[in-house]
This record gives structure tokens, sequence and C-alpha cells, in this order.
């Protein structure tokens, strides 16, 4: 039988959790509290196998709930109304997350993911990348969490040299030699990294800025990294780097 965890202070919001949890599947063992210490206990005494997790919670927030059970073994949804740079850190650590007011459909979804989720250490790896993130802001210190088929990377944002799309892949380039394939589209990594110094030259391709080396004019303009890869720039971004470079 699987455990499930339900960890939110208001009585309506784990009322409306519960109802989806058994629409979804009536055997899932429901457990409820409304604040760590009273989640501990119950993770103490049942050992869930999914929790979802609200972060403001009555007498702290999950991220303590977090950190007080580790090595954390359950599988954890978030459910949250944090604002942006929050859901950015989830993003980067690969973890599944719900918005506030939660969408039953995208519920059921992340309990699909979970169930079938047979990676616990990974998992463990990605809450700690997580909560390592959360205490950060800058690029300096910001990790990200890149899956491939075969295996789970930890990067830190300042490595990243660029980013090279393949339809729905993309293709990271690390500053140590590294070329890891994982199967999202780069628009997505774009929505994530841009408030961290990467620009979209091309269709095709993301930059660190940090690592520009030189634009050269010529057979259209193209960008030249400190590794030496040459990365084109689309005519309708050329205006849009040069006056990037201008204020560097």
């Amino acid at each position: 039988m699987i455990n499930l965890l339900i960890v939110d202070d208001e009585r309506k919001a784990r009322e409306a959790l519960r109802s989806v949890v058994q629409s979804y599947d009536p055997s899932i063992s429901i457990h409820e509290a409304e604040g760590v210490s009273s989640a501990m206990r119950i993770i103490e005494d049942h050992k869930p196998d999914i929790i979802l997790l609200d972060i403001q919670l009555s007498d702290g927030t999950g991220f303590e709930l977090l950190k007080k059970i580790q090595p954390v073994t359950a599988r954890v949804i978030f459910i949250t109304a944090f604002e942006e740079y929050a859901v950015r850190a989830f993003r980067f650590s690969a973890v599944d997350y719900l918005m506030k007011p939660i969408n039953p459909a995208e519920l059921k979804s992340a309990l699909d993911k979970a169930l079938s989720a047979v990676e616990k250490d990974s998992f463990e790896l990605r809450m700690k990348t997580l909560l390592g993130n959360m205490n950060q802001v800058s690029k300096e210190q910001k990790k990200i969490v890149l899956k491939t088929a075969e295996q789970i990377f930890v990067i830190g944002i300042k490595d990243i040299v660029h980013l090279e799309s393949d339809k729905n892949y993309t293709f990271f380039f690390i500053a140590d030699g590294k070329k890891i394939l994982v199967s999202k589209t780069l628009k997505e990594y774009e929505e994530l990294l841009s408030a961290y110094g990467f620009i979209r030259v091309h269709q095709s391709h993301l930059i660190n800025i940090d690592y520009i080396d030189r634009y050269d004019k010529r057979e259209g303009g193209f960008v030249v990294m400190k590794d030496q890869s040459s990365i084109p720039v689309s005519s309708r971004k050329k205006e849009d780097l040069i006056d990037l470079l201008g204020q560097l």
C-alpha cells in the first residue's frame, strides 16, 4: 500500500488535496499534518512514500521540515504560492512543484510521476541541490540538475559556457569540457537562465556572457567563446548583442 502525507496548515487545502488523491487512487493511505512538528511524527511512524508539501506552515516552512528529516526518502511534490525566485529554484533542481490554487489534473500528473519513480537516490541529490539553491542568489553559487538517459549531473551555473538546441533536446557545453544532452527544449532553459547572464543569440544557441571572448562581424556575425567555439548570431539578435557588449 502507498502511504501519502499531506502537509498544509489550511484545513480546506488539505481536504481539497485529499479529495483529488482519493479520486486518483482510493487505495492510497492518506495522512495529514498542519506543520513541521506533526509532520515529523507522522513521517517517523508511517514512513510515507509521497509527501504533498506546502511551503508556509503553521510552525515553520517545508524546507525546515526537509532539513530535519535528511536524508529524504519520500518523493516530495511541493505545493507553493511562492514568488518567482523560489519557483526558479524548484525548476533548477528538477523537482516537482504545483502552484496554488491546485489544478486537479496537474496533481494527478505529478502523482503519476511520483508513483512511477524508482530513482530515490537521484531524488535525494535533487533535494540537496534545491535546499542549497534556496539559500543562494548569485550565479557563482547556483547549481542546476541535468538528467540524461544514464546519469544525473549537478552543475554550477557559472560553469556553463553555452547551450545548443537539438529539436526537443539541449546540449550543455561545460567549462571543463563536458558535453551533456538533456531531454528539454532550449526555450525552457532560456527562461531559467536569462536572469543569470545568459542571452539567446540564435534560435539554436544560448550563451553565458561571462565566456564571450570576442564578436566577429565576418560571415554574418558570430561570437567566439573562451573555449574557442564559434556561435552564430542571427540578424535580429545582432543589435541586442552589440548593445550588451557595449555595456560590459
